[in-house]
């Protein structure tokens, strides 16, 4: 697919643009609003399409949890092996900016079947929780309040540390959205053993000495929005002295693993990255 069309999508999901002016645009691309609306289904999740683990995979035990804050309860899905006999290390999966819904419960999944208890929370809990309709779940995310996510996310890493069947080890992973929340954590949450950012917006340059997690930084050649905060964030890391490991994939775009959508999906890039980030947290997060 032509990279001004997944360039105008990207603008879309993350910038603000009415559903209507991005069909107009879409179409003026495509050369017509039939042609646009055959791209649409390429560019836009397609649940079904994307999963690799099943809801009722009976190697793994799922459950809704509710985890307590200081500003209310969140929201989440939680996944381990089902035949864990000792503690696990646990990885707290952050949602895009589509909130939670079938694909990220399904990467809690692939990573629970890799002997890790999983955690996805829905920080759309405040304001009632995902929708079904993706837009209207985007939508809500100018109403989070940043700081409020924070500390909801630091709750979230207390709560899965105290938990029996935890080793008290506890990571995190954001996608997008979420992959912008793992350097927010990482900078406000001493308590942190290890996070993984697949195309997340950088922390501020000069916070970046408060993180003390060793980092797993996942990027994407063809992602110009988030890539022009690249260079600013490693050197702060570099000034910093700080522990990490930054992947530059190459001829990919911005959402790359999320094997939802056709058109951005890569599966080799995909395929590498998550390799890496379960052994990241097999190293960083084992008893």
């Amino acid at each position: 697919m032509r990279q001004e069309i997944i360039a105008l999508y990207d603008e879309y999901t993350h910038k603000g643009m009415d559903r209507r002016l991005f069909m107009e645009r879409l179409a003026a691309l495509a050369g017509g609003m039939a042609a646009a609306a055959a791209l649409v289904p390429l560019l836009e999740a397609n649940y079904a399409h994307g999963a690799m683990t099943e809801p009722d995979d009976p190697s793994l035990t799922t459950e809704r949890v509710s985890v307590p804050t200081d500003s209310g309860e969140l929201a989440g899905y939680l996944a381990k092996p089902a035949d864990a006999s000792q503690p696990l290390p646990a990885i707290i999966v952050v949602h895009e900016n589509r909130g939670l819904n079938p694909h990220i419960e399904d990467v809690a999944r692939r990573a629970a079947k890799e002997g890790f208890l999983v955690l996805a929370p829905d920080f759309l809990s405040s304001l009632g929780g995902t929708p079904d309709d993706p837009d209207a779940a985007r939508e809500m995310f100018g109403g989070l309040d940043m700081d409020q996510v924070t500390a909801q996310a630091r709750a979230a890493i207390d709560w899965l540390a105290a938990r029996e069947d935890s080793n008290g080890n506890v990571g995190i992973v954001g996608f997008c959205w979420g992959g912008g929340v793992v350097g927010r954590v990482a900078v406000a949450a001493p308590e942190l053993d290890a996070g993984v950012v697949f195309y997340g917006p950088a922390p501020p340059s000069e916070e970046v000495a408060s993180i003390q997690a060793p980092l797993l930084l996942h990027y994407a050649g063809l992602d110009e929005r988030i890539g022009a905060g690249v260079p600013d964030f490693e050197e702060a890391l570099e000034a910093a002295g700080k522990t990490y490991t930054l992947h530059m994939y190459e001829g990919v775009n911005h959402a790359f693993h999320n094997d939802t959508s056709e058109a951005r999906y890569d599966e080799e890039a995909a395929t590498l990255a998550w390799e890496r980030t379960i052994a990241f947290f097999k190293e960083t997060l084992a008893g």
